[in-house]
């Protein structure tokens, strides 16, 4: 077997280099790469960390192009808020795309609204004969028990987007949604000249990437405008007409607002109530993602900046951990977090380039650890 690394003149590292530097045989090296009996576990300990300090990784493709094995990934995501899940989907499909000469396949089952029948699909996809599971939990709590039973079961579940805490999934990958709020705070109290009162909208305080948003804007909205306050948070449950009703009836409420963040994608509703109200680009707005509805209105002044959580390599990420893990045993820390964006008019046209991946840069997980298997 082949092992490929940088051994620092740009060969690559075998077997028989991690034997020669221990000065064992080739078949006891291969015995415990591949954590077969025979093998002491002192000298198992010693192989790995050889292994580990010369910087190898396994030949993937040849592996599991002589093995035939696949690799099934099951997918479970909304099909709603469509325009931010889609880009999750993308990355998904193209990350899945780059490895599918190991075998990697999608099985997708998808549901109609986020927090809605998740549990039914996660079900669904438990049925079948899938090697690590994708979900992006919405009230979690109610998916504890699937995601645990899934982990049981030798089936890794990873979390986009937001998280399922207390559960035994592998990893989330999302923005860091604490940073998320908290950079919407910061920018708020800049905006708004560190007085006056603004209006938050999430989806459900149940959801954990909505509340944690919710506490970092918090926290760094009082330390950037101490002469601020927060009026009042929404609940909108990622639905259209009720924020754009909610909207209306808070600003009526307080028709002195300054400004408004939206912590979800959910942001067209609350601006089509400005707009009816006559208060577009009076009352700063700070939205959340990107998507092609919002370019004319940021472009406006309608929107002041939307802090965009990068779904498309959310989805990459994911893939790329469950690969590494199923493939190599290397363990993703608990959390990925990616480092939220700010968008305004000035660099609005840098989002919506798309650059294509490759086999090698899909293969790279952040901040891995190798794990015995």
């Amino acid at each position: 077997m082949t092992l490929i690394a940088r051994d620092g003149q740009g060969g690559a590292v075998g077997v028989q280099d991690i034997a020669d530097a221990l000065g064992i045989s080739c078949g006891t090296v291969d015995r415990a790469l591949h954590d077969r009996a025979g093998v002491s576990p002192a000298t198992k300990r010693r192989v790995l960390a050889a292994a580990r300090r010369l910087g190898y990784r396994p030949n993937l493709a040849a592996r599991y192009l002589s093995s035939r094995k696949h690799i099934m990934i099951g997918v479970s995501l909304p099909l709603e808020v469509a325009y931010f899940f889609d880009d999750v989907r993308e990355g998904i499909v193209e990350a899945a795309s780059a490895f599918e000469p190991l075998g990697v396949k999608i099985l997708y089952r998808p549901y109609k609204r986020f927090g809605q029948h998740e549990v039914e699909a996660l079900r669904d996809i438990l049925e079948e004969k899938v090697s690590a599971i994708v979900v992006a939990p919405g009230y979690h709590e109610r998916m504890r028990a699937d995601i645990d039973k899934a982990t049981r079961r030798g089936i890794p579940v990873v979390c986009v987007v937001t998280d399922a805490p207390g559960t035994e999934r592998l990893t989330s990958v999302s923005v860091d949604r604490f940073a998320h709020g908290a950079l919407a705070g910061e920018l708020m109290g800049h905006l708004i000249g560190g007085e006056g009162g603004v209006i938050i909208f999430i989806g459900m305080h149940a959801v954990v990437d909505h509340e944690q948003k919710l506490r970092g804007f918090e926290s760094s909205f009082k330390q950037f405008c101490p002469r601020g306050r927060i009026l009042g948070v929404v609940e909108a449950h990622d639905e259209a007409e009720e924020a754009y009703q909610k909207c209306r009836r808070v600003l009526a409420q307080y028709p002195s607002a300054r400004g408004i963040y939206v912590a979800t994608a959910n942001s067209m509703p609350v601006i089509r109530a400005l707009d009816e109200l006559g208060l577009s680009g009076k009352i700063k707005v700070i939205g959340t993602d990107l998507f092609p509805a919002m370019v004319p209105v940021i472009e406006a002044g309608k929107m002041a900046a939307t802090i965009y959580q990068r779904p498309r390599e959310q989805g990459l990420t994911a893939v790329r951990a469950i690969v590494r893990f199923l493939t190599e045993g290397l363990r993703p820390p608990p959390q990925i977090l990616l480092d939220p964006a700010i968008v305004m008019r000035s660099n609005l046209s840098l989002f919506f380039g798309r650059e294509p991946v490759s086999l090698e840069s899909a293969s790279q997980t952040p901040q891995a650890e190798a794990v015995q298997r």
